[in-house]
């Protein structure tokens, strides 16, 4: 799918993440088993003499801590803080990732963890289960949305935040852990569960209505690139032919692996350059095209973005914005156009380091200036009204039939179940925009 140059084993270790204090970054993409290179000081400057004046001060700074300050501090403690410090004072995006962190990291950005397959939310205080997830230990133990968590190994949630909870239910795989649950303010039940593996799917897809498909992206994973063209695909069979237009969502889409926003670009390009990217190391130069294959079929595509959109998704619209494939909708995106390399270390711990920038197939950068939709819409609320009052002629009695046999319709036979667009503005418009350009086209 990539063209040259091929990709390296440090170009397989390259994330991009949002650019929020406490956000991380993505794992390397590529097989956990393997061990990402790390680049040799001399690749990246010539070989300078210690710098030893700022070293005694270190050292002098260090000492002086440790016999003054008002409570007792190990080196450990003081040389990991000195290594946070160093790599946060760079830029937002570095950091010093510890075991927990680094761990993670690599959860989050494979779609892989040792959990119960729960999707949780707050609600008074409590935990409450949004929805089980098909086919994993909750969803197969009979736990049901609705449910309150009450307690886990017999300590209240009450008081938890939700990533306190979430970390407790989290774990070893094959662990068992029990949740005390009430459901429909009945009374409460125990629930002894076994963790196993869980795949979350970052890619969700259904058809608006007939002929036009919507794909939501929440986060680039591992595998995102392969659940957008299984995700185009289902749509295709679901519509029965060939579809007239795809809403793509990367609405508060933070970003993620790098590999995996070029897969989704190449699913909608057939040629032409989808992002390159420069640093100082030789091997952080990279380009990315597109392969021939065309797995939306030329569909027209809407792109929706606003300010929570980022870094991978970014990549993906501005590719797609230069090479005039889609109509981006929404606001401004985020602006972060950095590239970091994840660097692991002995015990568990990784570096994040910021080492290149990248650039949409125009060139540009959109490193604090974000990607400017085509057509900016804002966010509003969408409220229906109700036309009861207002009758037609099939009301009337005694009226006429349809000339060419059609079925009558009288007022309220249109009645439809509620669908995503109809809450959401800036889906609405984008589904809209979908069906003017096929109406212009004749189709």
């Amino acid at each position: 799918m990539l063209h040259s140059p091929r990709l390296t084993q440090l170009a397989l270790t390259i994330a991009l993440v949002i650019g929020a204090p406490l956000a991380l970054a993505a794992e390397p993409a590529k097989p956990a088993a393997a061990k990402p290179a790390t680049v040799p000081a001399t690749e990246v400057t010539a070989k300078a003499p210690l710098p030893l004046e700022e070293l005694r001060t270190f050292a002098e700074v260090m000492d002086r801590i440790k016999a003054a300050y008002v409570e007792p501090v190990d080196d450990k403690t003081l040389l990991e803080n000195a290594i946070k410090g160093m790599l946060s004072n760079l830029d937002p995006h570095s950091a010093y990732l510890g075991p927990e962190d680094f761990q993670e990291l690599q959860e989050s950005t494979s779609g892989e963890f040792g959990g119960l397959g729960i999707e949780v939310g707050q609600e008074d205080g409590f935990i409450k289960v949004v929805s089980p997830i098909d086919d994993t230990p909750a969803s197969r133990a009979g736990v049901q949305a609705g449910d309150l968590i009450v307690k886990i190994n017999g300590a209240p949630t009450r008081g938890q935040t939700m990533t306190e909870a979430v970390d407790k239910m989290r774990g070893k795989v094959g662990e068992k852990i029990t949740l005390t649950l009430v459901r429909d303010g009945g009374n409460p039940f125990d629930v002894t569960l076994t963790r196993a593996v869980i795949q979350v799917k970052s890619v969700k897809s259904q058809l608006l209505e007939n002929d036009y498909g919507y794909i939501r992206i929440t986060q680039f994973q591992v595998k995102t690139g392969d659940e957008v063209g299984k995700a185009l695909a289902k749509l295709r069979k679901d519509n029965g032919k060939k579809l007239r237009g795809v809403v793509l969502d990367l609405r508060n889409n933070p970003g993620g692996v790098l590999q995996a926003a070029v897969e989704v670009a190449d699913h909608f390009l057939t040629k032409g350059l989808i992002v390159y990217t420069k640093g100082r190391i030789a091997n952080s130069e990279l380009r990315f095209s597109a392969d021939p294959a065309d797995a939306s079929e030329g569909v027209p595509l809407v792109v929706l973005i606003n300010g929570g959109s980022a870094s991978a998704s970014e990549i993906v619209a501005g590719a797609l914005q230069d090479q005039k494939r889609a109509v981006l909708m929404g606001t401004d995106s985020f602006g972060k156009g950095s590239v970091q390399t994840v660097l692991p270390l002995a015990n568990d711990r990784a570096l994040k380091l910021t080492t290149a920038l990248y650039f949409t197939p125009n060139g540009r950068s959109i490193q604090a200036q974000g990607i400017v939709p085509d057509i900016e819409v804002r966010p509003a609320k969408l409220t229906a009204e109700t036309d009861t009052d207002n009758f037609k002629e099939a009301d009337l009695q005694g009226h006429l039939g349809n000339g060419n046999g059609g079925a009558d319709r009288p007022t309220g036979s249109a009645k439809r179940k509620e669908r995503p667009q109809d809450n959401d503005f800036q889906l609405s418009q984008a589904l809209s925009l979908l069906k003017g350009l096929n109406i212009t086209k004749g189709e």
